[in-house]
């Protein structure tokens, strides 16, 4: 049985973020959750939820660095990679055990938005993530993991 519970979100680049999120919040009522500003190589971020646990983590990058034709099937390019959720801290530990043993080459487990991230890439050398919730406590000041039961 697989340990994984779906996917958390989808990564995808856009030449205008403002504009794509107020297209999400005008058609889904989507709400931005995180925002992160461009610093050094790091894009400018925001993650979009669109309800139900699944969100889109949008990162604004310039024009020309978007490659294929995004109107296109099979010539798009702005996927970026995708996260697969789990359900704790403690599954997402064991998992990043399991990557190690698999051959994995993997990122430090970090905090992004209110989620817990471990960032890695498969065996093809193509970069993913798995992801579990947390809760920021009432002063927003950080995380700290979700109750499980």
């Amino acid at each position: 049985m697989p340990v994984t519970r779906g996917f958390n979100h989808v990564a995808t680049i856009t030449a205008d973020l403002d504009r794509l999120i107020g297209f999400y919040r005008a058609a889904f009522g989507a709400e931005v959750t995180f925002e992160m500003a461009a610093e050094g190589d790091h894009p400018r971020l925001a993650i979009i939820d669109l309800g139900g646990g699944a969100a889109l983590n949008a990162f604004e990058v310039d024009d020309e660095a978007i490659i294929g034709e995004r109107r296109t099937p099979g010539k798009r390019g702005a996927i970026d990679h995708f996260g697969l959720a789990v359900d704790s801290l403690a599954t997402l530990e064991q998992v990043r055990d399991r990557l190690v043993a698999a051959g994995a080459d993997i990122g430090e487990i970090q905090q992004l938005g209110s989620d817990w991230s471990l960032f890695f890439r498969d065996i093809d050398g193509m970069e993913l993530e798995v992801c579990c919730p947390g809760s920021l406590p009432s002063g927003g000041d950080g995380p700290t993991v979700a109750a499980t039961s």
